[in-house]
């Protein structure tokens, strides 16, 4: 570690100004580019570029070779899996300049994204969601949603600790289902919520 409150490999390169909490790790050929905001505690993998202003929340975990482009916000708890991609413009062009068309990407807290997904631009995905390996994502991901395919689709229901829970892919059931963690939830329809904390 150097002086700093986080480290930072020799090989990649921090614009200035940017904000990194304490504990957070950078590791080889990365980029974090100017105005980018990372959290406590991250660990920013190989071949990583921030585009300027993203926002990445505390704990965050970014495997090798992931883009964080203008416009992706990710909260505490994250998890982005090797190579997986996220776009920003819905309808790009190489001879048409749309910086200003940038939609955003909002990742909430304790989301995990598979290796190889491809999360298409303005969608948010729920808390504690699920995305399958080489999905692609084109529409909001509820919380608690496992989802995978092309386009991706709810399969099934995890939990925060990331068990499979007991309930059905039915979109008019309602249904309670209890953790081997000990946390329970309630589904109705397509929405879940946690109805005790993990003690």
């Amino acid at each position: 570690m150097s002086e700093r409150a986080y480290f930072v490999h020799e090989s990649s390169y921090v614009d200035d100004p940017c904000s990194i909490g304490d504990g957070t790790r950078i590791w080889h050929f990365s980029h974090i580019m100017q105005n980018s905001e990372i959290g406590k505690n991250c660990n920013i993998g190989q071949n990583v570029v921030v585009s300027p202003g993203c926002i990445i929340g505390d704990n965050v975990k970014i495997q090798n070779n992931v883009s964080v482009y203008t416009g992706v916000v990710l909260e505490d708890d994250v998890f982005c899996g090797p190579s997986m991609v996220f776009t920003n413009v819905i309808n790009p062009r190489s001879h048409v300049e749309r910086k200003d068309e940038y939609q955003t990407t909002l990742v909430r807290k304790g989301a995990t994204i598979g290796a190889n997904a491809t999360i298409v631009c303005g969608v948010t995905l729920g808390r504690y969601a699920f995305v399958g390996a080489g999905s692609v994502v084109t529409r909001d991901v509820p919380d608690y949603a496992v989802v995978y395919g092309s386009p991706a689709r709810i399969r099934s229901w995890v939990c925060n600790c990331g068990l499979g829970l007991s309930l059905s892919g039915d979109p008019q059931s309602d249904e309670t289902a209890t953790c081997e963690c000990g946390a329970s939830y309630q589904k109705h329809r397509t929405s879940v919520t946690e109805l005790s904390e993990n003690t």
